[in-house]
Formats: structure tokens, C-alpha cells, sequence
């Protein structure tokens, strides 16, 4: 796992994108997993201008998000590929047909989840999978007690996710209790995994998925299991981190053919 602290919220949003861009652009024919989230709006809203305005293109790439709720249809304005449409899709030269989230109204779950996987596998699998990290540390909606080998499921919302989400239904009431996500199998079989987390907020469970034991009740914990994760974090969000002096001075002293800045 590599750890780059940023000095602030723009530095790192910039970092992710121009990840994002450097590997599409050697590999146009990209397989990249996508996360929805307050998170992930800056780094599309610089994936959208760097389209416009340097001729990132899209036309080859194949998407796959990590999740969507069960029982929205897509046009909900609180549905994930509602998102993701206002968010990237409709501003980028990506073919619909190229974009791929998990089916939220599927009559049958466990087939869709199948398809889901087999479509990754068809492809050669995620060359890199965007992240951020809930409150509670999960990754996707794997929830706290979610298998490190899980795959593509649906799982139960934890009653802190329905809190915290259920605002933006207007009546909270109306949110739904379950998701089609990503297993954490299925994301640490991605060839990159690259997670972004700004603010102060997610200090805590920062240092708790990066620093503490790898655990299923922190999801996020089993990056460190994968041997290219990339995390970058805001100063605020790498406040309570104890070796932060020592992934600064891992990265400036890496040699320039291997920085990602």
C-alpha cells in the first residue's frame, strides 16, 4: 500500500484525476471501476474538463461501478446511475452501452449479480478501481462483517448508512434498506486499486483501515492485501495517522520514473 498525503482537498482531487487520465491515455481500451459519493464529484468534474479541454478520451473505455440500490430505477434521482449520468457519463464521450452498474431492479438477484461478475471477467477484469470509505470503513456497501473473499451481492444497509443517506431521499423513510455492491473479493482483484478520503471526518477510520489490523468489521482494512493500492489523503483526513512522517518521506524520495505527481 502507498500512502500520499496531499496538503489539501484540491491537491489530492487533482492527483486522482490525473491518475485516472495518465492510465487511460496508455491504455485506451481501460477497464476502470467507478464509486459514487460527495467524494468522487471533484475528480469526475476534472475527468469532464480534462475530456473537454485535453482530449481525454473515453470512446474505448468500459466502466464498472461498485454499486446501486435495490429497487431504484435508473432515472431516480437518487440512484446511482442517475449519478453517475449527471456526474461523468452524459459530459464524456463514453458509450452508453460501455457503462455498467449493478441493477438495482433485476427480478433476479443472484443471476444479475453472475452477470455482473462474468461481464468484469470478460473483459480482462478492473485495471483500476476508484474508492472512497465510509464512516464505518466500508468500501462499496460492504457493510462491517462483509467476507474479505465476498463478491458481487446484495447486502443488508447498516442502520448508521440509513441515517446517514436517508436525507437525500427527502423522507428518509423512502430509502432503501439493501444494495447491489461489489464484493471486497471482487475489488482487490482489480490491478490498481486507488482510494481517495479528504477531511477531517474520516481521520478516524483512515487510520483505523490503513494502520490497524486487517478486519472485516473495517472493509477497508483488506487494501492492505493488495499490492497496488494507492491511497490518497488530504492532511486533514491523514491527521491521525502515526507514521505519516514516514509515508512523506517514502514519497519524496521515490525515484521520479515512479511518482505519480
Amino acid at each position: 500500500m502507498e500512502i500520499i498525503i496531499q496538503p489539501d482537498k484540491a491537491a489530492a482531487v487533482d492527483l486522482t484525476a490525473r491518475i485516472v487520465d495518465r492510465r487511460i491515455r496508455e491504455k485506451p481500451k481501460f477497464v476502470l471501476g467507478l464509486a459514487t459519493g460527495r467524494t468522487m464529484e471533484p475528480v469526475y468534474a476534472e475527468l469532464v474538463r480534462r475530456h473537454r479541454e485535453e482530449g481525454l478520451d473515453f470512446s474505448q473505455v468500459h466502466t464498472f461501478n461498485l454499486d446501486e440500490y435495490v429497487g431504484l430505477p435508473p432515472e431516480h434521482d437518487q440512484s446511482y446511475r442517475y449519478f453517475m449520468n449527471q456526474q461523468l457519463f452524459d459530459h464524456i464521450n463514453i458509450p452508453p452501452a460501455n457503462t455498467r452498474l449493478p441493477d438495482g431492479m433485476a427480478t433476479d438477484i443472484p443471476a444479475e449479480c453472475a452477470a455482473f461478475e462474468a461481464e468484469i471477467a470478460a473483459l480482462g477484469g478492473v485495471d483500476l478501481q476508484l474508492l472512497g470509505i465510509g464512516s464505518d470503513g466500508h468500501i462499496g456497501f460492504n457493510e462491517p462483517m462483509s467476507a474479505i473473499r465476498s463478491r458481487t451481492r446484495i447486502k443488508t444497509l447498516t442502520r448508521e448508512t440509513v441515517e446517514q443517506n436517508g436525507p437525500l431521499f427527502g423522507d428518509p423513510g423512502l430509502m432503501p434498506k439493501h444494495a447491489l455492491t461489489m464484493g471486497v473479493g471482487t475489488i482487490l482483484e482489480s490491478e490498481q486499486c486507488l482510494m481517495l478520503v479528504t477531511g477531517a471526518g474520516k481521520a478516524d477510520i483512515v487510520a483505523e483501515a490503513l494502520e490497524g489490523p486487517i478486519s472485516s468489521m473495517v472493509t477497508a482494512s483488506a487494501l492492505q492485501l493488495h499490492p497496488r493500492t494507492v491511497v490518497i489523503l488530504d492532511e486533514a483526513a491523514a491527521a491521525k495517522l502515526t507514521r505519516s512522517d514516514y509515508y512523506r518521506w517514502t514519497y519524496d524520495n521515490k525515484p521520479a520514473w515512479q511518482r505519480l505527481d
